[in-house]
């Protein structure tokens, strides 16, 4: 039966990819839903959508995960339709017969497709009948070890263990030797269950240092199905993807027509309908072999868009709505080559551990030939509860060549700062000869990388010094401003001596003790061990600079989070973060500042004592507490006479930065 058409569409998802199917909504006319748990009531999307439904507290189990509080919520704002998105509920089939019993049309394919494609034994088996070409291996009911490991030995090592349910590399073991499968066995069983519930697990023969290469496919309900090319998403860390590009470095028009076809006729095989991904793993002799089928919108699916010209969003809702694809293969050509980066707010150094904070600042790059798909906000904060991936960053040209430096340059200039991301690391693995000459496969990081490449970036002379002269020029923008009938054509001027202004970084393990002299107008002279570094500021501006430094110029993005104290900045130098924080200054702002009882932290720290008690008189001048970081000791003094109110952290507990540690109630 073919669908009425709808006019609003509820977006059971979060982030970027909620964002990003509203604007094709939009675009389309189409009323759009919201949904939001307590750690996202101020999310872009939630902004972004005509109207918005609270699900519940922010884990995924009691929010983006509870298919009954989405479906209410789809009935009380008047949804027609329902998006999942990518993640989530996308591949459950349980939601999307779940939508059909509630009269709310659900955009993905149907049920029965949903559940056969999301267990990977019964898509092998049913894709070795459909003579589609897969890597061998074990895919029985019989899931006892005894099983397991007596398949194993026929399908030989190495091996993969992997969940037969779920995907994002999640219940997933390479096994080189037969002494070490059980433990793998009985990891990946316990990870799978954790992560999909089940716990019902395949094997497969490894293919070593394969290219992950994927078709994207649609069908409409006319009978019509098509391939739109192939993506390579070989770049990956934890079974989980990094970089992706279209079309594949190495693909043949011969190769993509065979590749292509074997795609469509896993689509046709099942019945399917809109959009979905078959993934394959292609070898070094150009065979290549299924791996699953993803029945949803890919994370990757912009590189798809750019070099096709066509909205998949869109495209999926029109065949929701019953409409035919509208094309046929001979219409879908390939132009030029995009190449996506995913930003991830990760740890590189700690094994890409994800991370959570706050965002300080978000300035993404804008340049001919780029896309960016985020979901976050200056102001807003990364959630420990969801993804770690933030955004997309996308850009398409004319050669893969193009593409790749458009990408490099882009990300150089994107700034993201009060989290930790993976921004460097994309830089370095874009740069890396082996991506340049489109030679990465899925060992490429693991090749590429040792662990002193992945390790955080350290600051060197260069880099504090601009980061001295930021610090510097906005100490004295801000005195300025303070002043009557100064000109500022005065600046760095003196009569007298030379102005000279220590400035003192920790680094990881390393501290760059320096100075700074003004020698003329925006121009100066910082000293790090003997060596004199030449600094212009060519241009400053609100978040960016130009700076030559000894001839050379950098661009610079920067971020004062404390403009009072001047203590603390932020800054990106090519594509390098810091966070940096001025000891020099907290030393005088917290021993020599006058005025407020509030008594705050300066920096993330352990409150290593308390001096006071409540109900204590104390003066101006009186020590109060003792804060250590950065493998110092910080004093924090009375600012006021008075009595001490209340304390409210006690000795031994880290606290964060501008944490209210006590209040002083001024004498009367």
């Amino acid at each position: 039966m073919t669908p009425a058409p709808f006019s609003s569409i509820l977006i059971a998802n979060r982030g970027e990819i909620a964002c990003r199917i509203m604007r094709s909504a939009h675009e389309m006319g189409l009323r759009t839903i919201a949904v939001y748990s307590d750690a996202d009531a101020d999310a872009p999307h939630v902004k972004m959508a005509d109207a918005a439904c609270r699900l519940g507290p922010a884990p995924a189990a009691q929010s983006y995960l509870d298919a009954t509080r989405i479906i209410d919520a789809a009935r009380n704002s008047g949804a027609e339709a329902i998006h999942p998105g990518y993640g989530f509920l996308s591949e459950n089939a349980a939601f999307a017969e779940a939508c059909g019993e509630a009269g709310i049309i659900f955009i993905g394919p149907a049920p029965d497709a949903i559940a056969l494609m999301g267990d990977k034994a019964k898509a092998k088996r049913r894709m070795i009948d459909a003579g589609v070409a897969c890597v061998p291996g074990y895919h029985g009911a019989d899931q006892s070890d005894d099983a397991l490991i007596n398949a194993a030995s026929e399908v030989g090592f190495p091996l993969m263990v992997k969940a037969a349910s779920g995907g994002g590399g999640r219940g997933m073991r390479l096994v080189e030797s037969e002494c070490d499968l059980a433990d793998a066995l009985k990891a990946a069983r316990s990870e799978a269950e954790n992560a999909f519930g089940s716990g019902e697990l395949i094997l497969e023969r490894a293919i070593i240092s394969p290219r992950h290469v994927e078709i994207q496919i649609f069908a409409d309900r006319h009978g019509n199905v098509v391939h739109l090319g192939e993506r390579d998403c070989s770049v990956q860390r934890r079974h989980q993807k990094v970089l992706e590009e279209a079309p594949c470095p190495v693909m043949t028009p011969a190769l993509r027509k065979k590749i292509g076809a074997a795609a469509v006729k896993a689509a046709h095989d099942i019945n399917y309908l809109g959009a979905g991904t078959v993934e394959f793993l292609l070898d070094s002799e150009d065979a290549f072999y299924f791996l699953e089928m993803n029945t949803r919108l890919q994370v990757e699916h912009p590189v798809t868009e750019m070099v096709t010209g066509r909205d998949l969003v869109a495209l999926q809702i029109r065949v929701a709505q019953g409409e035919a694809l509208g094309f046929s293969q001979d219409d879908v050509e390939l132009t030029g080559h995009a190449i996506e980066a995913r930003l991830y707010a990760e740890d590189v150094s700690q094994g890409f551990l994800p991370a959570a904070g706050p965002v300080d600042l978000w300035r993404p790059a804008i340049a001919p030939g780029i896309r960016i798909d985020a979901g976050i906000t200056t102001g807003g904060d990364i959630s420990s509860y969801y993804d770690p991936m933030i955004a997309k960053i996308i850009a398409h040209g004319s050669s893969r060549n193009e593409a790749r430096r458009k990408l490099i340059e882009v990300l150089k200039r994107t700034t993201l700062f009060g989290v930790a991301t993976n921004k460097n690391f994309l830089i370095d693995a874009l740069e890396r000869p082996a991506f340049a000459k489109g030679e990465a496969t899925t060992a490429f990081i693991e090749e590429a990388f040792s662990s002193e490449d992945l390790a955080a970036p350290k600051l060197d002379a260069e880099d504090a010094a601009c980061a001295v002269v930021l610090l510097y020029e906005a100490a004295h923008a801000r005195m300025l401003a303070q002043t009557v009938c100064v000109s500022p054509a005065l600046a760095n001027w003196t009569s007298a001596t030379k102005i000279i202004t220590p400035y003192s970084f920790v680094d990881g393990d390393q501290t760059l003790n320096l100075t700074v002299t003004p020698v003329g107008p925006k121009q100066y002279h910082v000293e790090h061990e003997g060596r004199t570094i030449a600094v212009e500021a060519v241009k400053i501006e609100r978040y960016e600079a130009v700076f030559s430094i000894e001839g050379a110029r950098h661009m610079i993005s920067f971020n004062l989070p404390d403009d009072a104290a001047h203590a603390r900045i932020q800054i990106s130098i090519d594509g390098r973060d810091f966070d940096l924080q001025n000891l020099n200054a907290i030393i005088a702002t917290t021993t020599d500042s006058a005025g407020a009882g509030a008594v705050t932290a300066p920096m993330h720290g352990m409150l290593v004592d308390v001096c006071v008690a409540p109900g204590q008189k104390v003066a101006r001048g009186t020590r109060l507490a003792v804060l250590e970081a950065m493998k110092m000791q910080h004093e924090l003094y009375a600012e006021i006479d008075g009595v001490v109110a209340d304390i409210h952290f006690s000795a031994g507990v880290q606290i964060p930065v501008n944490a209210l540690i006590m209040e002083i109630s001024a004498a009367e």
